[in-house]
């Protein structure tokens, strides 16, 4: 990693592309510290303080902090995550879409504008529901209409600010910019939460244990690196061999290939999608009086990752296999609609292709989906052992959530391999073009 920046720093054109990206993420980390006018801010830090969970935290690091602050980025990139996920799954859904999908570079583009115009639509409602439910709080010193709107007009213009920075680095940078804000993001919260960690396992200790209390955490963490990194890398190759035929009066094909197939398919998006999907009515909740000694409320004190695993209180980890439940679940929906292996299979056999020791055609299929079924089992619960490891390690030990690991960690690992992977790219191209212009 270390020698690729290196290497990547002597090459003029490689380095202009990282001090623009640079540039851009100074940007936007001054307008995470910028607050929108007209609100109480430490009513604010009060809410956040009694209200802080699971439903507030994976969100907030998400926006590197600028949820809780609420600062003019305190949407940030989310609705533009949001309206992508959204859009990839409509493209499966509907033809039309599909089709575009399909129609090259033009296509992208109406789905790519279309994705703005979505991004900017839930900017709007995410910042109205914030900004009348907060306000119901208190939240502001005069609750009137133009208070909310000018909130509202604030925290859409910032997150759609972001999309444009996050476009920019895209183009002109290094890496996909909104991957790379979102790194950031995460990353920033980082110091805080070694503070958390030191003050909680090291700063009361004898200096004999405090050695030992540092090489355990750098231990864990280094070991949940290695495991996320391998967990991201995987790949299973499926053999496979072109026939040979007559083109003109040359004989072509015969030559072996590999389809690969990674074994974490779907990425982070089925933590996502748990994730919210379990957070959400607890998020609701914050703004009504729920009364948690009733079945509701213990329901959605078993929801909320903040209480599992807490050995005073073991009946809400029922919530934890929930979670496990619905990230497995949906490690396989998102796989089935985004490969198809029959569609995989049929390609195959026009272009004179078969698996080693399958026949083609509908046998290649089933044998491609019993692979595809088999890897998905296993990256689904490896995406588990990354995120059960904090959970369980913050019910133990109630020191609170850490935004570096979990999802948070796969995210930032996914970046940094792809980032680099793009380095490394764009270094070869330009080998390629001296070696030619020579």
């Amino acid at each position: 990693m270390i020698e690729t920046l290196r290497n990547a720093l002597k090459i003029k054109e490689i380095r202009g592309k990282l001090l623009f990206t640079l540039f851009m993420l100074v940007i936007v980390r001054a307008g995470c510290q910028i607050p929108v006018p007209g609100v109480n801010h430490s009513v604010i830090a009060d809410f956040m303080a009694n209200n802080t969970g699971d439903a507030f935290n994976f969100f907030d690091a998400m926006t590197g902090g600028s949820f809780m602050t609420m600062s003019i980025f305190a949407l940030n990139i989310t609705p533009y995550i949001t309206s992508s996920i959204i859009m990839q799954l409509l493209t499966i859904a509907i033809p039309k879409l599909e089709e575009l999908q399909k129609d090259g570079e033009d296509g992208r583009r109406v789905i790519l504008k279309i994705t703005r115009y979505l991004t900017v639509a839930l900017a709007l409602i995410e910042s109205t529901a914030m900004a009348v439910g907060f306000g119901r709080s208190g939240l502001y010193d005069n609750f009137t209409w133009y208070a909310v709107a000018v909130t509202v007009l604030t925290m859409t213009a910032g997150s759609a600010i972001l999309m444009w920075i996050g476009e920019q680095i895209t183009q002109y940078g290094v890496g996909n910019g909104i991957s790379i804000v979102l790194l950031i993001n995460i990353v920033s919260s980082i110091p805080d939460d070694f503070m958390t960690l030191y003050e909680r396992f090291v700063q009361s200790q004898t200096v004999f244990l405090k050695v030992i209390a540092i090489a355990v955490i750098l231990a864990v963490l280094i070991a949940m690196v290695a495991f996320t990194v391998l967990l991201q890398e995987a790949v299973r190759k499926i053999p496979v061999q072109y026939a040979k035929k007559m083109q003109g009066r040359k004989m072509v094909g015969g030559q072996s290939s590999h389809i690969p197939l990674k074994v974490n398919t779907a990425g982070v998006i089925p933590v996502i999608f748990a994730s919210s999907l379990m957070t959400t009515p607890a998020v609701i909740a914050q703004f009504f009086d729920v009364d948690y000694s009733t079945i509701g409320g213990k329901i959605l004190l078993c929801l909320s990752s903040s209480n599992w695993c807490n050995p005073q209180a073991p009946q809400y980890s029922i919530g934890f296999l929930l979670y496990a439940v619905l990230i497995v679940l949906f490690a396989y929906f998102y796989t089935s609609i985004t490969f198809n292996p029959i569609e995989v299979a049929n390609n195959m056999k026009k272009q004179g292709g078969f698996v080693t020791g399958i026949r083609p055609g509908k046998p290649t299929s089933d044998y491609l989906a019993r692979i595809l079924n088999y890897i998905i089992f296993i990256g689904a619960i490896g995406l588990l052992i990354v995120c059960a490891i904090p959970i369980v390690i913050s019910g133990v030990f109630n020191i609170g959530r850490m935004s570096f690991l979990g999802t948070s960690l796969i995210i930032i690992v996914g970046v940094v391999l792809e980032t680099l992977k793009q380095i490394e790219s764009q270094m070869t191209v330009r080998n390629y073009k001296g070696f030619l212009n020579h």
